[in-house]
């Protein structure tokens, strides 16, 4: 695992310039993905240090599975995630209790989230957190 690396997921290309831009600016490694099972592609091969997921994308609740399968995989379980959407923060936890199943294992809350747009010092300032605390 590259404990400079940075998955930035995002399908607006737009927003994954904007925040590879303020992740390298730190010096942190940006490496980009347009929807989740190309994140998921990457993180398998190399696992990054911490991973920017935005919630809305393309395909019907893209952020939420992806999210999900981070966090049911054994080998990307522990990376740090920071959800990042312009859906409000209320309405993306309640779509994660709607994805525990009654009985199974509960998948936990993300360690961050922001509202699009991200403040860059705000969105580094996490960044900073989670991997300092992870180390």
């Amino acid at each position: 695992m590259d404990n400079r690396k940075i998955l930035v997921v995002d399908d607006e290309a737009d927003m994954r310039i904007f925040v590879s831009t303020v992740v390298a600016t730190r010096g942190y490694e940006p490496v980009t993905a347009s929807d989740g099972t190309a994140a998921l592609d990457l993180a398998r091969k190399e696992p990054p240090a911490l991973v920017i997921l935005d919630v809305m994308m393309p395909k019907i609740n893209d952020g939420i599975l992806t999210y999900r399968q981070f966090r049911t995989d054994g080998k990307l379980q522990r990376i740090p995630i920071i959800m990042l959407s312009a859906l409000a923060q209320k309405t993306f936890f309640h779509s994660i209790r709607m994805l525990n199943p009654p009985r199974g294992r509960t998948i936990p809350e993300p360690q961050a989230y922001m509202e699009k747009p991200p403040d860059a010092y705000e969105l580094i300032r996490l960044i900073d957190e989670l991997l300092a605390a992870k180390a």
